[in-house]
C-alpha cells in the first residue's frame, strides 16, 4: 500500500456514520473496533450510537455530531488503547435505530389441538403483522446481540415471530383445551386473541429492549382438510341427534338432485347420502330394539 492509499484510509477513519445502504437496518455494527481519537461521529435523528467492550456497554451517544474525545465524553476514557499511545479507542460501535418498523409479517401453524365436540385433532394457523421499536438499545445489544448473536433484521424479526407464535399457541390451546370452546368459528376470536397476546408478549419483549406497539390483520384459521372433515363430522353428529333433521336432509338432497340433475359427488347428493345413511342406521337400531322388546314380552314355555 502506497503512502497516498494509507493517507486516504486514515482520513476515512476520522469520520464515522451509518452507511446509506444500512439505513433500514434495526442494528448496524461498525466494522472496525479500532477508532481513532478525535474522530467525528455522526448519529442520525432516529438512532443511537452504543459503545460496547468486553461484554459490557461502555456508553451511549444521542443524535448529533460528536468529536470522540475522552475529555469531553467521559466514558470514552475507559476505551483508550494505551498500546497506541492513547491515539485509538478499542470498542465495538453499534448504530441502533429507534424509529418504528411497521408491517412486519408473522405466522404459521401454531398447534394441533383436539376439538372438544368431535375429539378430532385439528391444525390451527395464525397470520398477521406487527410494528416494533427498540425501546432500550443497551438491553438489545446485551441480550440479543451479545448472547444470541442476532444482528440482521431477519435474525431479530424471526426471533420476535417465534415468540409471537409461542404466545398464540398458548392462548389458542387454552381456549380450546381448557375452556372447551369449539374450533369451528374460531376465526371470529382473532381480535380477542390479538389483544390478549399483545398484553402477554409485551413484558417478555421489554426484557430484550424491544417493544411491539400493535398487532394487525390477525387471522386465525383451520387447515383446509381439517376444516372440511370437522364440518362433516359436526353435521353427522347433529343428524344423529335429530332424526327429523336427517330426514329433512334426505328430502332436501333428493329435491335438489331432481331440480339440478346433480351427479355423483355433488353437495346435494352427499347431503342425501349422509341423511339416508344416518336414517337407515337409526331405523335399524329401532328395529333391533323392537325385536328385543317383543322377545322380552313372550311368555316362557
Amino acid at each position: 500500500m502506497g503512502i497516498f492509499d494509507f493517507f486516504k484510509k486514515e482520513v476515512k477513519r476520522e469520520f464515522i456514520a451509518r452507511p446509506d445502504e444500512s439505513k433500514d437496518m434495526i442494528i448496524y455494527k461498525w466494522p472496525d473496533s479500532n477508532i481513532r481519537m478525535l474522530t467525528q461521529l455522526t448519529v442520525q435523528q432516529d438512532e443511537l450510537a452504543v459503545f460496547f467492550k468486553k461484554g459490557q456497554v461502555a456508553g451511549t451517544l444521542q443524535s448529533g455530531t460528536h468529536t470522540l474525545d475522552g475529555a469531553s465524553i467521559p466514558f470514552l476514557s475507559g476505551l483508550i488503547d494505551s498500546a497506541t499511545d492513547g491515539n485509538f479507542l478499542m470498542s465495538e460501535l453499534y448504530f441502533v435505530s429507534t424509529r418504528q418498523f411497521t408491517d412486519l409479517p408473522f405466522g404459521g401453524t401454531i398447534d394441533n389441538v383436539l376439538d372438544p365436540q368431535t375429539n378430532l385433532a385439528v391444525g390451527i394457523r395464525v397470520f398477521g403483522e406487527y410494528a416494533m421499536t427498540v425501546s432500550d438499545p443497551q438491553k438489545l445489544i446485551l441480550t440479543l446481540v451479545g448472547t444470541q448473536n442476532l444482528q440482521s433484521n431477519e435474525d431479530i424479526t424471526n426471533w420476535i415471530k417465534d415468540l409471537l407464535l409461542k404466545h398464540f399457541r398458548e392462548m389458542v390451546s387454552r381456549y380450546v383445551s381448557t375452556e372447551k370452546q369449539p374450533i369451528l368459528g374460531i376465526a371470529s376470536q382473532a381480535s380477542n386473541f390479538e389483544k390478549m397476546v399483545l398484553g402477554t408478549v409485551a413484558p417478555d419483549l421489554m426484557e430484550y429492549g424491544v417493544n411491539i406497539g400493535k398487532l394487525g390483520n390477525v387471522t386465525v384459521s383451520i387447515k383446509e382438510d381439517d376444516e372440511a372433515t370437522l364440518k362433516q363430522m359436526t353435521r353427522d353428529f347433529a343428524y344423529s341427534q335429530n332424526m327429523s333433521a336427517a330426514d329433512a336432509a334426505v328430502k332436501l338432497g333428493m329435491a335438489k338432485g331432481m331440480e339440478s340433475g346433480s351427479g355423483a359427488g355433488s353437495s346435494a347428493a352427499d347431503a342425501a347420502a349422509t341423511g339416508m345413511g344416518i336414517a337407515m342406521g337409526m331405523n335399524a337400531m329401532k328395529q333391533g330394539e323392537n325385536k328385543e322388546e317383543k322377545k322380552d314380552e313372550q311368555p316362557e314355555k
